[in-house]
């Protein structure tokens, strides 16, 4: 029995997801797919456009055989961490042999090649990346002319990091090389549409193109084309019922969080990645920023972007601790893999797991706290409070769905799993 691992966030599921999941099979030779997904909040630092159930459900419809959520700490938090977390994950279950994913372009050699030289951190790369940054570049820039300087035969290369699936593909090399994985990689190119293409294309489209379709347009016939036939059937029947959720739907809640702890005289510093003066710009500038997207924009600058700012604040409203973090990544960064479904033919893969697993695979959420105190004596409760990360963030989300679309409350622990 051979399986594939593919990392995703599937915001939302379209036709060059469904293709993704076919071509892993295919380019691997893998009898299951599995896929760790990103839970109610993603990597741009904003909750999903539709819950993960929903997500979860429609990779299963199109090619995944099991899905698992991705703790959220790391669902909502820079590539290197969004990577290392899912990797682990992956790798502690014991039954992947393979991780397949996305790139915009360049190839596994050239991907390699920048990975040994980010892993190894030469003195000379230190000091380089030092030296640009005091000069006054953003990070990424700053990282490019050190990869320049401590190995310049990439130069001509360096266009590859100006895509994130290319920055996620490095951190994902990097997280395997790091655990001495026996999981092999193996990458897809985007199919036709770019990640920050804006527009819709005949067939292929970005999940951002899909989503801001959706946000200026009352209906979502337009998106037809971009999504499977058995998704979009899904769409139509929970469309203004539990999506579609934008950033702003969590303005209120993230202003009453900050507002009432502005007075505080630690700032916002405890939160996972933020420092004094970034605290210090959000005391500043509240109240004046009314929601959610003014705010990103302002607190924004040239060495922090918006994504990072949304992420920040999300840290902030979802009560990320830098301490915790720092714990979670001291212990091999999960303690848990919890199901959000699985097709019924994939009874192999689950009988493997529990076999191979050096983690509790958790299926029926009242059952998890006993599940985690068994299998990690030691870390039991570091184990617990990721869980309770997880819990919170769903009920935050639910919270969000109640306000938007007057609908009951959806309690995570009677959310059922997926069968199919």
């Amino acid at each position: 029995m051979k399986t594939v691992g593919i990392i995703a966030e599937y915001n939302p599921f379209h036709n060059g997801h469904e293709y993704q999941l076919k071509k892993a099979k295919e380019l691997t030779g893998a009898d299951y797919c599995m896929v760790v997904m990103s839970g109610d909040f993603v990597q741009r630092g904003a909750p999903a456009v539709m819950d993960k159930y929903l997500r979860a459900r429609s990779a299963l419809m199109c090619g995944a055989d099991l899905v698992i959520e991705l703790p959220v700490p790391y669902a909502c938090a820079s590539a290197e961490y969004f990577a290392a977390g899912a990797v682990a994950l992956l790798d502690r279950l014991g039954v992947a042999d393979c991780l397949c994913f996305g790139r915009e372009c360049g190839d596994m050699a050239i991907l390699s090649e920048i990975a040994d030289v980010l892993m190894s951190e030469s003195d000379e790369f230190k000091n380089a990346l030092r030296f640009y940054l005091k000069e006054g570049h953003s990070y990424p820039k700053a990282r490019n002319h050190a990869l320049c300087v401590a190995a310049p035969q990439l130069t001509e290369h360096m266009d590859v990091l100006n895509y994130p699936n290319n920055i996620l593909a490095l951190e994902y090399l990097k997280a395997l090389r790091r655990r001495k994985s026996s999981i092999k990689p193996y990458t897809v190119a985007r199919h036709v549409s770019g990640y920050h293409d804006t527009g819709l294309n005949a067939s292929y489209s970005s999940a951002l193109a899909i989503r801001e379709s959706i946000a200026v347009t009352n209906n979502i016939d337009h998106i037809k084309a971009q999504v499977p036939d058995c998704v979009y059937k899904l769409l139509t029947e929970h469309y203004l019922k539990t999506f579609p959720v934008f950033p702003e739907d969590m303005s209120v809640m993230l202003n009453y969080k900050l507002l009432t702890e502005n007075s505080d005289s630690c700032g916002f510093t405890r939160y996972f990645d933020i420092d004094k003066d970034f605290s210090d710009k959000i005391k500043k500038l509240l109240p004046d920023a009314v929601n959610y997207d003014i705010l990103c924009d302002t607190l924004k600058s040239k060495d922090m972007t918006y994504t990072r700012v949304a992420r920040n604040l999300l840290h902030i409203l979802l009560n990320i601790y830098q301490s915790d973090i720092e714990t979670f990544r001291s212990q091999d960064y999960v303690y848990y893999a919890r199901l959000l479904g699985f097709r019924k033919n994939a009874s192999a893969l689950l009988g493997a797991i529990k076999e191979t697993s050096s983690i509790p695979l958790i299926s029926k959420l009242a059952d998890a706290a006993s599940c985690i105190r068994a299998a990690e004596n030691t870390y039991s409760e570091a184990g617990l409070k990721m869980l309770g990360y997880d819990i919170s963030a769903s009920h935050i989300y639910s919270i969000m769905l109640q306000n938007k679309f007057k609908r009951e409350f959806m309690n995570e622990y009677k959310e059922p799993m997926i069968i199919i």
